[in-house]
């Protein structure tokens, strides 16, 4: 008799389309909410309304009808999501380094390695959080917020329960932030310049979004080079992606005698390879600025994704422990971050 193989059923376009379809729906009313400026102005980015947006489906309608949606959801959520990391380099230019020198790369440095070495410390050691969590709201602290969280859960492989407890922080305190770091200026104008202060905002707060917002809400100068120290961070994701991966792959445990290999994060090295390209400036600003947009796209639907398969259970679950970390990374980020902001500005001026 003939051996019958099973094999797995060949996955069609049908198999994604629904959820695909379901998270650009989700998407498409995070843009354009997003766009509103009372909204925008409020530092709430369209991946942070994808992800709340995303939460409220997941938890109402989407346990209705996520048979049919899985397969496209979770396309979105692994697939998509890389690719938007990717495309996220065409927003940068090593040209920008220079425009805030040495000092800012060395403040970006000292506060993004201070900061996930304190998240990894507090998170197992004081509050008694797993790895995966701990090292989700650490990059998003350290790096560029909800981006970094995403971009670092497929090298953890953390559940997505623990990716939207680490978005949560950064949307928490990076909104308190836009209000805080505004208010703080007056008081701390005798040691910092508009500029400096700028760099500070950069090198401290959470999303791209949020810091913008701040350095507006002061002046244009402090403006500029907050959001030319935020781009500078996120230069940082690629080489804090591969440290990462090989710290996991290390702390794996050993399989059947085989020789482990580091799973190198590619789409964090294309991402890197794609800010040197857009460094020539090889293709037209207005191709630049579409593939920016499609970037956007994608990761908000990667968000969205994120959202659809969370559930609130899941975040009760996770308790006042992970806020509590991230509340102590928040007061780090201002008091910490400010003395390596005032100490690097002193040695190289």
């Amino acid at each position: 008799m003939a051996e019958i193989t099973l094999r797995e059923p060949h996955r069609t376009v049908r198999h994604y389309l629904p959820g695909l379809a379901l998270s650009a729906v989700i998407t498409g009313a995070a843009l354009w909410a997003g766009s509103i400026p009372a909204i925008s102005g409020a530092g709430f980015s369209a991946l942070t309304l994808a992800i709340l947006l995303g939460m409220v489906i997941g938890n109402t309608v989407y346990p209705k009808i996520w048979q049919s949606c899985d397969g496209g959801v979770l396309f979105a959520k692994q697939h998509l999501l890389r690719l938007g990391i990717i495309l996220y380099g065409f927003r940068l230019t090593f040209s920008q380094i220079a425009e805030v020198g040495v000092s800012g790369i060395a403040t970006d440095a000292l506060t993004l390695t201070s900061t996930f070495l304190l998240a990894c410390w507090l998170g197992q050691k004081v509050f008694g959080l797993d790895k995966q969590t701990s090292w989700l709201i650490g990059a998003g602290s350290s790096i560029c917020g909800a981006a970094a969280v995403l971009a670092t859960e497929p090298v953890v492989k953390a559940e997505a329960s623990k990716v939207t407890v680490a978005v949560a922080t950064v949307v928490i305190f990076g909104t308190l932030a836009i209000f805080l770091y505004p208010a703080m200026y007056p008081l701390l104008a005798h040691w910092f310049s508009p500029e400096t202060y700028g760099i500070y905002i950069g090198s401290t707060m959470h999303e791209v979004a949020q810091v913008v917002a701040a350095g507006h809400a002061i002046n244009p100068e402090a403006e500029n080079a907050a959001v030319i120290s935020k781009m500078l961070r996120v230069m940082m994701l690629a080489p804090f992606l591969l440290i990462l991966a090989a710290r996991v792959k290390q702390l794996a445990p050993a399989g059947s005698g085989q020789k482990s290999k580091i799973t190198i994060p590619w789409f964090a090295v294309l991402f890197i390879v794609v800010a040197i390209f857009n460094s020539f400036h090889l293709l037209p600003k207005a191709v630049v600025d579409v593939l920016v947009t499609l970037d956007t796209v994608l990761l908000a639907m990667a968000m969205a994704a994120l959202g659809l398969t969370t559930h609130v259970s899941a975040l009760k679950k996770a308790g006042a422990k992970p806020m509590l970390m991230a509340l102590v990374l928040f007061i780090w980020l201002i008091v910490g971050g400010g003395a390596i902001n005032l100490a690097v500005h002193a040695l190289m001026a």
